[in-house]
């Protein structure tokens, strides 16, 4: 009698072996380890996202406060660059220039001196530039050498071709109240930006200096 023989249905798949179970079949091959090291990549993640973020703070405030006192350099720069062009202009060609440094309004303005009458307002045409102190940039108070004083009005400084008329101080504050100085020297073309506020240096008298 001829005999046939059928498959019979069984939970392994090909390829897998008898002594592992059905609960391993398809994509319910779970890993516990495999769980773990994915939580450990999260909180990594987080910890180097809160470093970044903390770097990035510190960076902006850095980089904040260097800004601002690069501002206020640049702007007294800006101011001392003019003084020096008057000076200079004036040697060159025998004209007279004066700055004028208006304390109320924070501001200044260069002009080549034109007509006779010294005490009226600059006009458009006498104008050479002008500028103004904003910011962290404050212009405190102007002191000349013949012991004269104003923190509130305008002060101003002429040059001829012999030099300036005056010597002086203009005294400058920072956002930390820090002082800086711009002096002008009657004897020497230039101007000098000095950190602080240093005694201004007075013409002496022949009683004051006996050997002359």
């Amino acid at each position: 009698m001829r005999t046939c023989s059928a498959q019979t249905p069984t939970d392994r798949l090909p390829g897998q072996h008898a002594s592992e179970g059905p609960g391993l079949r398809g994509g319910a091959d779970v890993r516990p380890g495999l769980l773990r090291f994915k939580a450990f990549t999260l909180v990594e993640l987080l910890v180097v996202l809160s470093i970044l973020a903390l770097l990035v703070g510190m960076t902006q405030v850095t980089l904040s406060g260097v800004l601002r006192r690069n501002t206020f350099k640049a702007q007294v720069q800006d101011f001392v660059s003019t003084m020096q062009m008057a000076i200079s202009n004036a040697a060159e060609t025998g004209r007279r220039y004066e700055m004028i440094i208006n304390l109320a309004e924070q501001s200044y303005l260069l002009r080549e001196m034109t007509g006779s009458d010294l005490t009226s307002e600059p006009l458009a045409e006498q104008t050479i530039t002008q500028g103004t102190f904003r910011g962290n940039c404050r212009c405190a108070y102007i002191e000349w050498d013949d012991g004269t004083y104003t923190n509130q009005d305008k002060g101003k400084f002429r040059t001829g071709y012999a030099g300036w008329q005056y010597g002086g101080k203009i005294v400058f504050l920072d956002e930390s109240e820090q002082s800086y100085a711009v002096i002008v020297n009657r004897m020497t073309p230039i101007i000098q930006l000095l950190e602080g506020d240093p005694p201004l240096m007075t013409p002496k008298t022949k009683e004051q200096v006996p050997f002359l």
